[in-house]
Parts: structure tokens; sequence; C-alpha cells
């Protein structure tokens, strides 16, 4: 089947959604050489295809798709192209294909800089808590994944601190719901060994998962829109991480992330994760404090 980006464009103005998106060449994160330069000036000419065989820009809101790779200077050529088109929002792309998260952050804080403040930002393909929450600190307003529903049918259940194995044989006998903060309705009617014995025997605990996952992300969500809105953000990424790292180790690409984002999560994090590096390069003997394995 031959999809051009005014086939692409007329399939979705027939299907009459709210956004609909460019058709971009994207090319996975990994991938290294001429092609990630090539699917990114193709990508430029598309969405001027896009915006031409577009019917309904009146009701339907076309947005253009970053891409470029790991290359600053590419995802910076794209951004200026899609920018200079003037749409309706814009899609950072190319992303959650397997490349570092240090090199994940940085290419998200590039485009979200570059982007205009005034309209939606998009990390297409973007869907663990942890990314949301680093992402929207950089700027990013939208994301999409299948990862809540995708990690279901392993028989995974998210959870404020991160994920509940519910296959594991110590979930057998466990008469808990699985979150008990968790207002949905697996939690608040089924127990963690009554979706133990599902998810390893029918596609109905996959269901019930799906369920409970999905409204843990609208949750989240919606708890994150709402610590913008009354000018607490920091407080809440702060609450999150402590959360997630009870033991102080968050992660030293998040603490980056933050320290760009202008958002302090020291208290969140232990000397030997976040500071080593900072007190070993100014000379400061942190020794007595740290195991002997150093941060990752």
């Amino acid at each position: 089947m031959l999809l051009t980006p005014e086939e692409s464009i007329h399939i979705q103005n027939n299907i009459g959604a709210d956004i609909i998106m460019a058709l971009d060449d994207v090319v996975k994160t990994t991938i290294t050489g001429p092609r990630i330069e090539e699917a990114m000036y193709r990508t430029l000419r598309w969405i001027d295809r896009c915006i031409a065989a577009h019917k309904k820009p009146d009701v339907q809101n076309l947005f253009g798709i970053v891409q470029g790779g790991l290359d600053p200077v590419l995802r910076d050529i794209c951004v200026r192209g899609l920018v200079e088109r003037n749409l309706p929002g814009y899609a950072i792309g190319g992303l959650a294909g397997g490349e570092d998260k240090d090199s994940f952050w940085r290419v998200v804080a590039q485009c979200t800089a570059g982007l205009p403040e005034d309209k939606p930002r998009y990390v297409m393909g973007v869907g663990y808590p942890l990314d949301i929450v680093v992402c929207s600190a950089l700027g990013a307003d939208m994301y999409d994944c299948v990862y809540p529903t995708r990690t279901a049918r392993f028989g995974s259940a998210l959870v404020p601190e991160g994920v509940l194995k519910l296959k594991q044989n110590a979930m057998a006998t466990d008469e808990r719901p699985i979150d008990p903060s968790c207002p949905c309705m697996v939690c608040k009617n089924y127990t963690r060994a009554y979706l133990h014995c599902l998810v390893t025997k029918d596609p109905m605990g996959s269901q019930l998962l799906s369920y409970h996952n999905l409204s843990f992300m609208a949750r989240l969500s919606r708890d994150l829109h709402m610590s913008i809105l009354e000018g607490r953000f920091p407080e809440f990424v702060r609450g999150f991480l402590r959360v997630q790292f009870p033991k102080g180790d968050v992660p030293k690409w998040v603490h980056n992330a933050m320290e760009v984002a202008g958002i302090d999560i020291s208290e969140c994090c232990t000397p030997t994760n976040c500071q080593h590096d900072a007190m070993e390069a100014a000379g400061v003997d942190i020794s007595d404090f740290c195991p002997p394995t150093k941060c990752p």
C-alpha cells in the first residue's frame, strides 16, 4: 500500500479527529548516518504537502512532527522549519526508540525550548509516569503511549511506588487492593490475590488491570495539571519522586533534567546518587557517607 502525505490527510479528514498528524519519515534514534538527515528533510517537505491537502483547517488541527534523531543541529533545523509554518501545534517525534534516557530528555528540552509556548507541544510515544513528569517539567503538554495497557497484559499494575507485578507468587495470598488510595472500580472490588489468579489464567485479568492502569494515568495527569494551575508544580515533582524513589536513588538523568528545568530535587536524592559527582568535582570528600558503589 502506498501512503502519501495527501492520502494520510484525506483519511484523517474523513475520520474527523480534532487533532490530526502530518505524515513524517521516522527512523529509530539508534540509527546513525545520512538516513537521519534524509528523514528530517523529507519530513519538512511532506509538511507542506500535508498543509496543501488539508481540507478542514477550521475544525481540525494539523500538527507537524519534529524529527532529526539525536542530532541537535538537525532537530534545530526541523523545529525552525515547522515553526515557520505557524501550525496549530507541534509534536516531538522519533523518541522512545531505544535511546538512552540522557539523550531522550535533552532532545525534549531542546525541542520544547524552540517551539512556541502558546501552542501544544506533544511528545509522541511517551507514557511512563516518570517520563511524563520529567517532560512536563521541560515544557511538554501532551503524550500518548500504549504502556498502561501493554504492561497490564503482562500482569503489571501501575502504583504510586512504581509497578506491582501481579503474577508473582507473593500476590496469591495478598487480600489488599492493588492500591488502597486508588478510587477506581478495580481497586474497590478486587483483591491482589483474585487478580493474581486471573492474570495467570484468564484474559479478564488483563482487562481489569488495563482499567486500573488507565485510571492511574488519568489521575496522574489530572494531579499534574492542577499542580501547574495552582503554582505548586515543583512540590508535585518532589512528592512524586519521593514516593517513586524512597531511598533517594533518583536516576542521574532525572536530576540533570530537573536542573535544566529549574526544579530543585536535592531533598529527594541521596548524596551517592545526585550529588556525588558534584561534590567530587568540588574536591569535597564524602566517602564517609557513600557506599563503595558509585551512583549510576
